[in-house]
């Protein structure tokens, strides 16, 4: 959770690592697709870090631009990751649908490829949070259905269905998700 300016900071900075150091101007004069999911990152962090801070009134103005940003983008780009849903080190690869609700809690370091949706199994209200461990890969079509737990250090195949809780340092695949291997 954001709530200092430190922690902003840490974060901003844990998510562009693996954008290389480029600056977002060249990335903007060459069209690089990467572009667009830095700024998104960067208006959802600071989405996070003002809906979470103490407000003044002179911060209101700020967390207006950068909600009204972050919701731009995410049209814009069909990522839909709700505030205070990823830690630190978020992975976003391409652009392409992503939805990741408010009941959703992604590790640090995670990737996530395109087309991937993590949704309830049954109508109503969400009762338990859907938890998706540290450092795990989810290619490209993974559907994530009901409350879940997975693992630390997880790889989950492209168009995988996952409806029941995955162990640690497994690789998953199938339709339903089956463990087959298990990373040493």
């Amino acid at each position: 959770m954001i709530e200092t300016r430190k922690d902003l900071e840490y974060c901003l900075a844990e998510d562009c690592k693996k954008y290389g150091k480029l600056n977002l101007f060249f990335k903007w004069l060459s069209q690089n697709d990467n572009y667009h999911l830095i700024l998104f990152i960067r208006h959802l962090r600071y989405t996070e870090y003002y809906m979470n801070k103490r407000k003044h009134l002179w911060d209101y103005p700020f967390y207006i631009w950068h909600l009204w940003n972050y919701r731009r983008l995410r049209n814009k780009t069909g990522i839909y990751v709700m505030p205070n849903s990823v830690a630190p080190g978020f992975n976003i690869v391409h652009p392409g649908f992503r939805r990741i609700g408010e009941y959703v809690k992604v590790g640090r370091n995670c990737t996530i490829l395109p087309m991937v949706l993590v949704g309830k199994s049954k109508p109503g209200p969400v009762t338990e949070e859907y938890v998706i461990g540290d450092n795990c890969y989810l290619s490209v079509g993974v559907t994530i259905l009901g409350p879940v737990k997975i693992g630390n250090n997880v790889v989950i195949g492209a168009g995988a269905v996952v409806t029941k809780d995955i162990p640690d340092n497994v690789v998953v695949a199938g339709v339903p998700a089956r463990i087959i291997k298990a990373n040493e």
